[in-house]
This record gives C-alpha cells, structure tokens and sequence, in this order.
C-alpha cells in the first residue's frame, strides 16, 4: 500500500506538557483519515505539525514519500476549527488573495472561484463582507477556499461545524468526490456519525498516545461484543415471559404482534440451538450480529485506556 503521510516516533512537547508521545501513523494515498480523540489528546498538534506551524521535538514525517518540507505547504489545504477568513474584506477579493498565497495567479484563481462558487450557489456573494453572511455560509467560504488550488492532501478539523444538515450532506458529498479524483483527505471531528459515514481509516489518541488505529470496518468488528439482534412474529405471550428468565435476553420491546430484543451469547453452539429453538416458538423476521457504532468504539477504548 502507497502511503500519502508516514509519521515515525513523533513526540512534541509544550513546557511540561507531553502533547504527543512516540506518535506513528500512515495514512494510505487517496484515502480519508479520521483522527480522533478526546479534546487535548494530541490530534491539533499532529495536524499542526504537517502544516509546520510548529515543529516535532523528534521524530519524521515523510510527505509522499520525502521528508516533510517548505515546498509542501502549496499541497497542503487546511480548513481549521477555528476559521481564518477576514470579516470586512469582500469575499470574493480576499478569496483572489488567498489563492495567490497558495501560488496562484489573478486568473486562474478568479477562474477556479467562479467555478466553485457557481457548483456551491454562492455567485451572488462575491462583493459581500464575510460579516455580512451566516456562520453557515462563511463555512461555505472556508470550504472553497481550502480547496480551490487542489492540494494533493486535504486537511478538514470539524468540517461541519456551522451546517445546517442540508449544506453539511453538500459538503459531504463534494468532499467524497475529492477523495474519488485522489487526493488524500485527513479528517479530525467529534461527530462519530461522520466518521462512521466517510472515513476509510482512523487512528484514536489519548493522552498523547495513538491506542488503536485500521481501517473503520475492521476495528468496528474488532469491538464486537457477541450481541446479536432478533425481530419476532407470532409468538405467545407466555414464551417471551421465559425468554426473559434467561440472563441473555436484553432491551425487549413490542410493536403491535411483534417482539423485538438483543442477546448476548459467545458460544456459537449455543447460539445455533437457541435460535432453532426460538424459531419453533414463532416467525422470525430478522436476525444479526450488532457491529458497534464508531460513537461505541470511541468510548470503549478511551475508557479502558483510563482504567
């Protein structure tokens, strides 16, 4: 696998504060990377130190197989918590300013502007003040201006912050399509919805430390808890009082002719038998292994790290 950002044995600190501690991660070409963590886990530093506005105490970071450079800054787009956009400068002009920094000319950069602001519906802002629009709408700005110079690694800290669920599903989408035309997109949110929906792979952090890292799906599985979900039709009131007996059963509860409820059973012997048995007592209308949510895992393993 062709990895885009390859941190080695990463450690900053900040007076007594250890913010990061022995850090590696790669995070794999074209893909979209979740960094997670609690707040002051460690997860701004990282993203900081790949835009170099602070410096690693030790350790490398290779950007596309070099050594984290200068140059670099060009390939890098980077949409802060925090936005960055000056409130009583026309937003079309400060965007033009903003792309030559990024080392592109007048042209291309008003080319490019036109180009985005007439995919996101936002042309009729062009000589308005940032302090003029909407929390929502200057997030817009930021997205656009993030992106316009089509960085190689695309760095998004809490991108929906500010959406309404109509604009934060836009967002969602044209950042799914930057990730299918290759670029690299590393993503830092709390909404585990989000992460759960959009990133390919996440590391977790906390308390400067990476404690588990892989793709969303095989650490999803990996937190498995045996729990399996069951949805049953005409079956006697008198059989789910019994099922009830058992310690297995869990959250049981019933619509119109239907029971449903959760079991947690790790014998797979007896699970077979259970669920022949059962199926004599009624029809069953579904059943399945519940996967733990992103939300789950993320408290899971915080938790039992600060045991």
């Amino acid at each position: 696998m062709d990895y885009f950002i390859v941190a080695e044995n990463v450690t900053r600190t900040y007076e007594d504060k250890i913010a990061l501690d022995n850090f590696n991660i790669k995070i794999p070409k074209g893909s979209i990377y979740g960094i997670l963590g609690p707040n002051g886990a460690g997860k701004t530093t990282f993203i900081r130190i790949i835009n170099q506005i602070t410096k690693p105490d030790s350790g490398t970071i290779y950007f596309n197989g070099e050594p984290l450079q200068p140059k670099h800054i060009s390939h890098i787009g980077y949409m802060p918590e925090e936005r960055g956009l000056y409130k009583n400068m026309k937003i079309g002009e400060q965007a033009i300013y903003l792309a030559q920094l990024k080392g592109m000319n007048k042209t291309e950069a008003k080319s490019r502007l036109e180009y985005w602001f007439d995919k996101l519906k936002i042309d009729k802002w062009w000589n308005k003040k940032l302090s003029e629009l909407s929390k929502g709408m200057a997030q817009k700005i930021q997205f656009v201006v993030t992106v316009l110079h089509n960085p190689d690694l695309l760095i998004f800290d809490e991108p929906f912050s500010g959406f309404d669920p109509v604009n934060a599903n836009l967002i969602r989408d044209e950042i799914l399509e930057l990730k299918e035309k290759g670029t690299t997109i590393l993503f830092s949110s709390h909404r585990m919805e989000s992460v759960e929906e959009l990133c390919d792979y996440i590391a977790l952090i906390n308390n400067s430390k990476k404690i588990l890292d892989g793709s969303v799906k095989e650490i999803r599985h990996k937190f498995k808890q045996d729990k399996f979900k069951i949805r049953i039709t005409d079956i006697d009131f008198f059989e789910i009082e019994n099922l009830m007996q058992l310690n297995v059963v869990e959250n049981l509860t019933k619509r119109d002719n239907e029971y449903s409820f959760s079991i947690k059973i790790s014998n797979r012997n007896y699970l077979k038998y259970f669920i022949t048995e059962l199926s004599t007592k009624g029809t069953i209308l579904s059943f399945y292994e519940e996967i733990p949510s992103m939300n789950e895992v993320f408290i899971n393993a915080v938790n039992s790290k600060n045991l």
